[in-house]
């Protein structure tokens, strides 16, 4: 092994961990998903490094990115956010496992990772919005009555609406929901969190 695969070795080490547990885990406490990116990571780096010796790596290397792109996470439901920390553990994972001459500008693409995904999931970035699948107990085909049904309900201001289901027989309504709530609301939702988290 070389100083530059043993330096970006440690560098990808560093970076797994400050995502997966500095970042993920601190903010969203799933245990499971820790070990899924911390595996997805050394695994992406072990088969990139293998796979570097050969004389196509880069085309191995993005083959093997593309394949992993398209794999289906069937064992539990996760969201766009949790896909995210797979993508970003994957990249910085196949960043490093690549051969380089020269680890520094590698180290500063996994600090870019870093940074984007500390800054795009903080909790504060439109911390506002929020979203939800609301089942309303009778059935609502009007959009603009739906609307109103739904604001006062939450007690937020709605700022989409997609109708997943009309039951006229069981009088329901299956919405997806999209709204923002009030500063104060929001202030008060913080410090509830603050507390409890104490």
């Amino acid at each position: 092994m070389t100083s530059t695969t043993l330096i970006l070795l440690g560098v990808d080490v560093a970076a797994a961990l400050v995502l997966s547990l500095g970042l993920y885990y601190r903010r969203h406490h799933r245990r499971d998903l820790v070990v899924a990116f911390l595996g997805v990571n050394v695994g992406v780096l072990v088969v990139a490094a293998v796979l570097g010796t050969a004389e196509v790596a880069m085309g191995l290397g993005l083959g093997l990115f593309g394949v992993l792109s398209i794999i289906r996470l069937r064992s539990s439901e996760i969201s766009q956010r949790e896909v995210a920390y797979y993508f970003a553990a994957l990249a910085i994972g196949l960043v490093a496992g690549l051969p380089q001459s020269d680890p520094w500008p590698v180290t500063a693409m996994i600090a870019l990772i870093l940074v984007v995904m500390w800054a795009a999931d903080h909790p504060l970035l439109l911390s506002r919005s929020r979203h939800q699948v609301v089942r309303i107990d009778r059935a609502i085909a009007d959009e603009t009555e739906l609307r109103a049904e739904l604001s006062s309900t939450l007690g937020a201001e709605v700022t989409s609406i997609s109708l997943q289901e009309l039951d006229l027989v069981n009088d329901t309504t299956l919405v997806d929901v999209r709204y923002r709530i009030t500063a104060s609301r929001s202030a008060g939702v913080a410090l509830a969190g603050t507390g409890a988290a104490r």
